[in-house]
């Protein structure tokens, strides 16, 4: 119980959440480097993915190599490439690439390869490119899946990061690896929580996103409707 009362009044404690070691800049630095690898993640699984499910060639290649980079143990590739290239930015960043890839590209892949061929078939038989048919019907509907796939890796990328302070980085892992190797575990627990928090708030503005992008529900429309004839008072 003590424990969980050290790690409330550290969090209840205002001079703690200021500073540049504070709650507040810890919190900074964990979603900068989260950010960084989602976004890095999205520039590479999203074209690839909109690739392999627009025309349906090297889906078995895709998973297999999802697949592989899920198998990676995160910390081991982190120390491994320490030692190849040093401390610095870079090796957690590509230790995060291997966890916020694969949901990306599974998700890009499973969206765009499962719309309705009967919609993408009318789309061809209207006159539409090959470009037009990807970016304005398979994308469109494609949507909610792509966003899970972003909540996902942005999750496992916000549950991951704490590795940055395994390399003398900040983030709220440095509560965590500096809590063990100080017997602090009060502050082990706050990094914890911390970390639980920030994962679940912003799993909840992507849950957001994933309602407002579902097709066919208009929610994503700025103006209402346009009225039909059958709907149109009787003057």
């Amino acid at each position: 119980m003590n424990l969980f009362l050290d790690a409330w009044h550290y969090l209840s404690t205002g001079s703690n959440w200021s500073g540049p070691t504070g709650i507040g800049k810890r919190i900074a630095e964990h979603l900068w480097y989260s950010l960084l690898a989602v976004g890095l993640s999205v520039a590479v699984a999203l074209p690839i993915g909109l690739a392999v499910g627009h025309t349906r060639r090297g889906s078995a290649l895709i998973v297999g190599f999802a697949n592989a980079m899920r198998a990676l143990p995160t910390l081991g590739l982190l120390t491994f490439v320490v030692l190849l290239l040093g401390l610095g930015l870079f090796p957690p960043i590509l230790a995060l690439l291997t966890v916020g890839i694969p949901p990306l590209l599974a998700g890009t892949y499973a969206g765009i390869a499962n719309v309705d061929p009967v919609v993408v078939d009318a789309s061809r038989a209207m006159g539409m490119t090959e470009r037009q048919v990807l970016f304005r019907v398979e994308l469109p509907n494609a949507l909610p899946v792509l966003l899970t796939g972003l909540r996902a890796a942005t999750l496992q990328v916000v549950a991951t990061a704490t590795i940055a302070a395994y390399v003398n980085l900040g983030g709220l892992g440095r509560y965590i690896f500096d809590g063990i190797g100080l017997y602090k575990y009060d502050r082990v627990l706050v990094g914890a929580i911390l970390v639980a928090a920030l994962a679940l708030a912003l799993d909840a503005v992507l849950a957001f996103a994933v309602w407002l992008s579902a097709p066919g529900t208009g929610r994503l429309r700025r103006t209402p409707p346009p009225v039909t004839a059958a709907a149109q008072p009787i003057s």
